[in-house]
């Protein structure tokens, strides 16, 4: 199995709090990125990590890190050259809980599957790597075109289970609540309060 870790972001909102990248914020005294490294490393044994970054600091023993060849858009950071059957894209700045991490490797979706939040998706578990790419680019393509203001996470998930994208999305059908097991740490505020 493949796990992506997607840490290519710009840290806008983290604004360099504490002079390093949200990524390598400590929890516990690892980085977050360590951390969720070696927690795959647990549940996981013997998968591919991969870190996608332009930054080499974010080089963990354990993974790989890869340069995406295309980073324009927010949905870009699901990097398509990674693409395939059988994967697993995570967030770089999410603080994951052991037991989620072993319920997302041992998920076998036929498609496409869904964890997050009520604020966020925190993990997208492709089985279907051709029907992941469709959604993709259709959600990339209408936010290029102008006809909806967002491409990330959620849009896919919207697109994938037939709702409006330019409409606040409906938790349902191919989305596992995990609010308990995940902590995103996309604001210094948010980082403060783990």
């Amino acid at each position: 199995m493949r796990f992506v870790i997607m840490a290519d972001g710009r840290g806008t909102r983290w604004n360099n709090y504490m002079g390093v990248p949200k990524h390598l914020a400590l929890v516990d005294g690892e980085p977050v990125l360590g951390r969720t490294v070696r927690l795959l490393g647990e549940v996981a044994p013997g998968s591919e990590v991969i870190i996608t970054s332009h930054d080499e600091r974010y080089e963990f023993e354990g993974a790989v890190r890869h340069e995406p060849e295309n980073n324009v858009y927010e949905i870009d950071r699901f990097t398509s050259e990674l693409v395939c059957d059988d994967m697993c894209f995570l967030y770089g700045d999410t603080i994951y809980d052991k037991a989620v991490l072993a319920d997302i490797a041992a998920s076998q979706p036929e498609d496409i599957l869904f964890y997050g939040n009520s604020k966020s998706v925190v993990a997208v578990r492709i089985g279907d790597a051709d029907l992941f790419r469709k959604h993709f680019d259709r959600v990339r393509g209408l936010y290029l075109d102008g006809k909806i203001e967002k491409c990330k996470g959620w849009q896919i998930y919207q697109s994938v289970t037939g709702q409006d994208l330019r409409e606040k999305p409906v938790i349902g059908d191919k989305f596992v609540v995990v609010d308990e097991q995940t902590t995103d740490i996309n604001t210094p505020e948010e980082y403060r309060n783990i």
